[in-house]
């Protein structure tokens, strides 16, 4: 147990820590958005995207409208809380909380407005997925089990966020679902339809990329930035690739910079590392290695 005198001496230089970095000053009284209720607010959203799958709902016996309505309803209510919260954050101090509220009731009303295309374009991902892995044995597998599928449900929620500008949100969502799938998609990123990524675990796509339709990336793969030494300067610069329609690319292949574009058709073969455009239609991979075996002694029971 800390002795009194440990104990003050510790919160004696915490506390002028607190006082004289800007850092803590500067959000004094302001309530930062609640991770917590971002991903209650996560698998509420699910819910009603894929009715009867994450609960005890059947719909069968429930009236759509009424389950739907009192869902919206209460997730509107959370999510506006938190936007608000967000906005409040990072608002300067003319902003009055009547302007902020409203501000954070119209980008509510504009997020739910978008979930019936949100729902469509995640319906056709799982088609993808479906068409994409013969291992699939239905639809309901993937939007049960699939990790990348879930990765693709949470960054198509979080894009719409960072479209509409708001703080923190989009990447504590992206964030969440890094952490339970091994996937890292940056909410920013720009991806099209019937996207499928599979196994998942290690694919890291960044902000600024920019992905077509019908594109399959495999586990470990990486779409980033050449380099970031430059830091706060490279914002709103595109760093990241640019992958066209109908692009295959397969595990463990890095493909870096702002200006390097994957044509449509390309298939990237593993292991691949790419720092220059690929025409469209290129068939992109690394010479084998040799492979050497050699066989070692017995000793006994024991190899040498």
């Amino acid at each position: 147990m800390f002795s009194k005198e440990i104990l003050q001496d510790i919160v004696g230089e915490m506390t002028r820590n607190y006082q004289q970095d800007a850092f803590f000053t500067s959000h004094a009284g302001k309530q930062m958005p609640n991770r917590n209720t971002m991903i209650h607010i996560i698998l509420g959203i699910r819910q009603i995207l894929f009715p009867g799958f994450f609960d005890e709902e059947n719909l069968s016996r429930t009236i759509p409208d009424y389950f739907l309505g009192h869902n919206v309803t209460r997730l509107y209510e959370s999510l506006s809380g938190q936007i608000l919260a967000a906005l409040s954050h990072t608002a300067d101090s003319s902003s009055g909380d009547t302007a902020l509220t409203e501000k954070a009731e119209q980008i509510c009303t504009s997020f739910f407005s978008s979930l019936p295309s949100i729902q469509s374009l995640l319906l056709k991902d799982v088609s993808a997925a479906y068409n994409g892995d013969p291992a699939a044995h239905s639809k309901e597998e993937i939007v049960f089990c699939y990790p990348g599928f879930f990765a693709i449900f949470v960054y198509r929620l979080a894009h719409q966020l960072y479209q509409l500008n708001v703080p923190f949100l989009p990447r504590i969502m992206t964030e969440y679902a890094h952490d339970h799938s091994g996937v890292d998609i940056n909410p920013g990123a720009v991806i099209g339809e019937h996207f499928f990524i599979d196994h998942g675990t290690g694919v890291v796509i960044g902000e600024t990329t920019e992905i077509g339709n019908n594109v399959k990336i495999y586990q470990g793969v990486t779409l980033g930035a050449l380099s970031t030494r430059s830091g706060q300067l490279l914002r709103d610069v595109k760093r990241h690739p640019t992958i066209e329609d109908n692009v295959t690319v397969y595990s463990n292949a890095s493909i870096l910079g702002g200006e390097t574009v994957v044509g449509k058709g390309s298939v990237i073969g593993g292991n691949c590392f790419i720092t220059e455009s690929v025409p469209a239609g290129s068939r992109v991979s690394i010479k084998n290695p040799e492979l050497t075996i050699t066989e070692k002694k017995k000793t006994g029971d024991l190899f040498d």
